[in-house]
């Protein structure tokens, strides 16, 4: 299990890098989003495996892990903290329950009776709204902590 935690981690942090080049993060703050997207990818990843948590919750402790430790690296860095983070967080997008969200509407579209039309609606609301509230909870979850070091920093 921990060489799967680990390896979660990794593809996070490769994944990061990628989202950072795309984002104009300086070349030398891709050791920051990659450290930040491995610690919470592999939080969210041991929260769902071993706690037996659900996505949405494990994805919020996760988002929370970034929002704590991206400003501390955006000063061992020197980079905004935003700059760090978001990448980091990229990652996460709930991806299958977005593409499943889709695949429902498509199907919504498409479907010729009745009973087909309302289970395609079922998997368009059930996935959709799994993927938002994942997506806002990560944005809460990451803003939050952010918000609260600028503060401090300020007074």
């Amino acid at each position: 299990m921990f060489i799967d935690i680990l390896s979660d981690g990794l593809f996070a942090a490769v994944a990061a890098i990628g989202f950072g080049s795309i984002s104009n993060v300086p070349k030398s703050a891709f050791k920051g989003c990659a450290l930040l997207a491995a610690l919470g990818h592999a939080t969210r990843y041991a929260l769902m495996h071993v706690a037996q948590w659900n996505i949405m919750p494990a994805a919020f402790v996760a988002a929370v892990a970034i929002g704590l430790l991206a400003p501390k690296a955006s000063r061992y860095w020197n980079t905004p903290v935003e700059a760090l983070a978001f990448p980091a967080l990229l990652p996460m997008i709930p991806g299958m329950y977005a593409y499943r969200a889709v695949e429902g509407l498509l199907l919504c579209l498409t479907s010729k009776t009745e009973p087909d039309f309302n289970h395609a609606f079922y998997l368009l609301n059930n996935n959709g709204m799994i993927c938002v509230i994942i997506v806002m909870l990560m944005v809460i979850g990451v803003t939050i902590p952010i918000q609260v070091a600028h503060r401090n920093i300020k007074n």
